[in-house]
């Protein structure tokens, strides 16, 4: 039956991964990527706080530290970066109940759009300020609006954001992840949060799902379960964000006084909505949108790992301290309005 899945998730995938990834000139790249990621996948699993992405991600930036990159294996490693990853959040929509999300997160909603609204206010009024790039201030600013690594990895081939802002954008949301799940819980406690609030605290403005779940579950049993559904329903608001960025870029890259939303669309968005909403109806069994899910969240790792490959730790470091300023406003405001939108 395993096998059966994997095929079947080939035949739904193939259209957006592309039959052009699968050449001989990009095997040696992928099969680098695709050994990496397996021990980052494990240690992901062992370690859920930092989790397989950002292992992902660290070890590939790593190896491409210590190790020269072959000539032959830099196509597959840049095309691994791209296309998985979008075959990655296609098969993500396999694991999203839209009936929870409109149950629970339905009465979240207004909440979740304030937080969106001002992460990506201030991203874009602070970003500039500080002289970061237009693709700098949209990743880190939907990446902690909306779902960290997955908002960036949606968000990145529709701006043709280049791997080392990827990168970037991606470490600085696992810094700020990380310091929340030790934070929310304690600040949580001495405020005397019950375990509604507190869940919808942490789903609406903590960024990565499994910091998010640690957090929640941390606190107590029911507080972890609001809040994932929260970030679910947060998660959604991916598929607004990518099409007016994918709307915006066609304007921005119009040639002859029109453009094509055709070409531009993020087609890998509609294929999640579509996966979401078989996996709502039940028309698939839950044995197989199960398996789905963890093919997906394994690719995504599969796919930081080809980013990381591209990426001078270096010059990462020696140009991080805007976007890491970015990133602790950006966190800061999300904590702080989402909380006072629960208290008053």
């Amino acid at each position: 039956m395993t096998i059966a899945y994997v095929l079947i998730a080939l035949l739904i995938t193939l259209p957006i991964t592309g039959i052009g990834y699968y050449s001989s000139k990009n095997m040696p790249g992928a099969l680098l990527c695709l050994l990496i990621a397996l021990p980052a996948w494990v240690l992901g699993r062992l370690l859920p706080v930092a989790g397989g992405p950002v292992i992902g991600i660290l070890f590939g930036m790593l190896l491409a530290q210590l190790w020269r990159l072959p000539d032959n294996c830099k196509p597959g490693t840049k095309e691994t970066g791209k296309r998985v990853l979008q075959t990655a959040i296609v098969l993500f929509g396999f694991q999203m109940n839209l009936a929870h999300v409109v149950d629970i997160g339905g009465q979240a909603l207004a909440l979740l759009l304030a937080v969106v609204a001002a992460a990506l206010i201030l991203a874009y009024f602070i970003g500039k300020h500080l002289g970061l790039s237009d693709n700098e201030r949209t990743l880190i600013g939907v990446g902690t609006a909306i779902c960290g690594g997955s908002a960036i990895a949606a968000a990145a081939p529709i701006i043709k954001a280049d791997d080392k802002q990827v990168a970037t954008a991606i470490s600085i949301i696992f810094m700020f992840n990380v310091i929340a799940v030790f934070v929310f819980p304690a600040a949580g406690h001495l405020m005397g949060m019950d375990d509604t609030s507190f869940g919808i605290w942490a789903g609406a403005a903590i960024n990565d799902t499994s910091s998010v779940v640690a957090a929640g579950f941390s606190y107590s049993e029911s507080a972890g379960n609001t809040a994932t559904v929260v970030k679910l329903t947060r998660t959604l608001l991916i598929i607004p964000i990518t099409f007016a960025l994918a709307l915006r870029q066609s304007k921005l890259t119009q040639e002859g006084g029109g453009f094509s939303l055709r070409k531009t669309f993020p087609w890998f968005v509609a294929g999640f909505l579509a996966a979401s909403i078989l996996n709502t109806t039940g028309a698939i069994p839950a044995v197989a949108t199960a398996f789905w899910g963890e093919m997906g969240r394994f690719l995504i790792v599969m796919a930081m790992v080809g980013i990381g490959l591209g990426v001078n730790f270096k010059e990462l470091l020696r140009h991080g301290k805007k976007p890491i300023l970015l990133g602790f406003c950006l966190s800061l405001a999300v904590a702080s309005v989402s909380l006072i939108m629960i208290f008053f």
